[in-house]
C-alpha cells in the first residue's frame, strides 16, 4: 500500500543533485524521509486528507545546505556583539564603539567582531592606543574577522595580566612595542584567551580554546542559557537554508547541549562535533575522541571527527609556508607540529577509525598534513578514511594531485579570497606575492585533479549564508590578467554545499541529494537559481527550510 505523504512540494524546479534523476517538479515527504521525487501527478498521488501541499511558485528547490566548516556555539554567542566588518577608519570605529558601550553599560568586556586588518587604514595598524582614545575606562577587545588576531585596549591588557607580555607556544604572540609593553595586538588563541576570559566563563569558546569541558560545571540557569544560545545559532543557520553542519571546534559539552535539544524536540539542524586535539594533549587523550564517537551517533547529533590546527592565517603572518613570505623574506611562519609529531598523531587517530580535519592555510601546513595522512596509510593500511584539509588557501604544484591520490577531502571557503566577498586585497596578496598567487584558493584546480571538494563559510569568520558562498564561487574574479580562473560552475558550487559536504561526513547515502529514502532535508528558494544572472545569485533568499520533514524556517 503506498505511503501517504505528510508534506508535498509542487510547482518546483527541483535540482536533486542525483545524477540518476537530476530534475523534478514535485517531492513528497513522510516520516522524516523523502518518499517520492518526480512529476507532479505521480507525487500528488501520495496526497492524503492531512497532507500539507506547498506551492513553490516555480522557484528552485535544493537539498538542504550542509555547512562543512563553522563554529556554531561561538558564532551564536557572538550574534549580539558589536559587528565591525563594514567599518573603515578611526572615526567610524569611534562612533560605533561609543554607541555600543553606551548600550551595554553592564558588560564586563566590550566585544567587537569582524575587524579587517586595515580597519584604521592601509598604512596604520590598530593598537591599544587607538582603542584607548575611544574607551579607556572599560576593557575592550576587537576581534579580527578571521578570529586569529585581536586588539585590546590598555585596560583589558592590564586586567588580563598581559600588558607586559606573556610566554606562549609557537604560532601565538602577544606583540610587544618598543616601550616594553604590549601594543594591543594579540595573535592566535593563547595570546587572546586572557583578555577574552574577562567576559566570564566563556563556555562557548572552550571547544576552540582548549577542547576541554566547563570547570566549574554550569549551574542549571547557565545550562539553560547555553541551550538558548545554541538554539539561536541553529535558527540562524536554518534561516539560511542549512540543514546540517560540521562544527570545527569541539568538546563533550557542545554534544551534550545538542543532544538535549534533540531529546526535547527543539533541534532544527543536524550537527557533527569533533574532539579538538591541542597541545599539550598526548595520544592517550584521544580516548576521549573515541568515547565521543561511541556515545553520539544519532541522525541529529554525531562526532567521529578529530580537529587539529597546523598553523594560523596569512593576514597576520602565522600561516606556515614552504617558501618565505613575499613581504618578509626571513619568515616562513611556525607550524604547530613537527612532521614527526603530526605523523604520529595522524597514525593514532586513523588507527582508531576516526576521521581527521586539520586547519591548514599555508602551503607548508598543507604539505605537512598530507605527509601525516600518507604516513597513517603506510602504518595502518589504506581505508576509506576521508581525512580532510581545512582551508587550503595556498598549495604547491607538487601537492596538488596528492588530495585525489590519498583520498583526502579539500574543505574550502568561497567567501575567503581577498578582494572577493569578505576580505580586502591587502595584506594577503602582498604576503602571498605574485609568484605563487596562481596557487591561492585554487578550488577549480584542486577539483580538476579528481579530489573531493566541500564548501563552507567558517562562520563567524564570514557570513554563514551558503547562497552568498555559491555566488562568490561562481563569480570569482582573477586578481590580474594572466592569473588562472578559479571560479566554479553553478552546479559544482551547489554540489560542494550539498552532496560534496555529505560525502565529507560519510553521509552521501542519506543526505546531500533529494532521493527516495534520504532525509527530508531541503530548502525552497524565492527564485529559480538557474535563471538569475550569476551576479544576482546573492540576492536570492530561502523562503522555507525543511529538516527531517519539519519546517525549521519560513520567511
Amino acid at each position: 500500500m503506498p505511503v501517504t505523504a505528510d508534506l508535498i512540494v509542487t510547482n518546483a524546479r527541483i535540482l536533486t543533485m542525483d545524477d540518476a534523476n537530476p530534475r523534478a517538479e514535485a517531492i513528497a515527504l513522510s516520516g522524516g524521509r523523502i518518499v517520492a521525487v518526480g512529476g507532479v501527478d505521480a507525487v500528488l498521488a501520495l496526497k492524503g486528507e492531512t497532507t500539507r501541499v506547498i506551492d513553490a511558485g516555480g522557484t528552485s528547490v535544493l537539498p538542504g545546505f550542509i555547512e562543512s566548516h563553522l563554529h556554531m556555539f561561538g558564532g551564536a554567542e557572538e550574534l549580539p556583539h558589536l559587528q565591525v566588518g563594514d567599518i573603515e577608519g578611526f572615526e567610524a570605529l569611534r562612533a560605533s564603539l561609543l554607541a555600543h558601550a553606551a548600550a551595554r553599560p553592564n558588560d564586563a568586556l566590550l566585544r567587537a567582531h569582524g575587524a579587517g586588518y586595515t580597519i584604521i587604514s592601509e598604512t596604520e595598524t590598530l593598537t591599544r592606543h587607538h582603542i584607548d582614545r575611544i574607551v579607556a575606562d572599560r576593557p575592550v577587545v576587537i576581534v579580527a574577522a578571521d578570529h586569529h588576531t585581536a586588539w585590546a585596549n590598555t585596560k583589558a591588557l592590564d586586567m588580563a595580566g598581559i600588558l607586559k607580555g606573556k610566554a606562549v607556544n609557537p604560532g601565538n604572540e602577544v606583540v610587544m612595542g618598543p616601550d616594553g609593553l604590549a601594543t594591543g595586538e594579540l595573535r592566535e588563541g593563547e595570546a587572546m584567551a586572557p583578555v577574552l576570559h574577562l567576559a566570564g566563563a566563556n563556555r562557548s569558546h572552550l571547544g576552540i580554546e582548549t577542547g576541554g569541558e566547563p570547570d566549574p560545571a554550569p549551574t542549571a540557569a547557565e545550562w539553560e542559557a547555553d541551550k538558548e544560545i545554541m538554539l539561536a545559532g541553529l535558527a540562524h543557520a536554518a534561516k539560511h537554508g542549512i540543514t546540517s553542519f560540521h562544527n570545527m571546534d569541539g568538546n563533550f559539552y557542545q554534544l551534550q547541549l545538542l543532544d538535549a535539544l534533540e531529546k526535547d524536540g527543539t533541534i532544527t539542524v543536524r550537527g557533527q562535533v569533533p574532539f579538538h586535539f591541542k597541545k599539550p594533549m598526548t595520544l592517550a587523550d584521544l580516548e576521549k575522541a573515541s568515547e565521543m564517537d561511541r556515545r553520539y551517533r544519532s541522525d541529529w547529533v554525531s562526532s567521529g571527527l578529530v580537529k587539529v590546527f597546523m598553523d594560523g592565517v596569512l593576514e597576520s603572518g602565522t600561516a606556515f609556508l614552504v617558501e618565505p613570505y613575499a613581504d618578509r623574506p626571513d619568515w616562513h611562519g611556525e607550524p604547530y607540529f613537527s612532521n614527526e609529531e603530526f605523523s604520529e598523531l595522524a597514525t593514532e587517530i586513523d588507527r582508531r577509525g576516526l576521521q581527521i580535519a586539520v586547519h591548514s592555510i599555508g602551503d607548508g601546513a598543507v604539505r605537512r598534513v598530507l605527509n601525516g595522512y600518507e604516513a597513517a596509510q603506510k602504518a595502518n593500511g589504506v581505508r576509506d578514511s576521508r581525512h580532510r584539509v581545512e582551508h587550503v588557501e595556498l598549495i604547491t604544484e607538487e601537492d596538488m594531485p596528492r588530495f585525489a591520490e590519498l583520498g583526502v577531502i579539500a574543505s574550502m571557503q568561497p567567501p575567503h579570497p581577498p578582494g572577493g566577498m569578505c576580505f580586502p586585497l591587502e595584506p594577503t596578496l602582498s604576503r602571498i606575492g605574485e609568484n605563487r598567487r596562481y596557487l591561492a584558493y585554487a578550488w577549480r584546480r584542486i577539483k580538476e585533479t579528481g579530489a573531493a571538494l566541500a564548501f563552507s563559510s567558517d562562520w563567524p569568520v564570514s557570513p554563514i549564508d551558503p547562497i552568498a558562498g555559491i555566488h562568490a564561487a561562481v563569480t570569482r574574479k582573477v586578481w590580474q590578467d594572466g592569473d588562472p580562473d578559479h571560479s566554479v560552475s553553478l552546479h559544482d558550487a551547489i554540489a560542494a554545499y550539498t552532496i560534496g559536504s555529505a560525502y565529507a561526513e560519510f553521509a552521501e547515502d542519506r543526505k546531500g541529494m533529494l532521493k527516495p529514502g534520504y532525509f527530508a532535508d531541503l530548502v525552497i528558494l524565492d527564485e529559480d537559481i538557474e535563471a538569475v544572472a550569476p551576479e544576482s545569485i546573492d540576492k536570492i533568499r530561502p523562503k522555507m527550510t525543511i529538516c527531517g520533514g519539519r519546517i525549521t524556517y519560513a520567511a
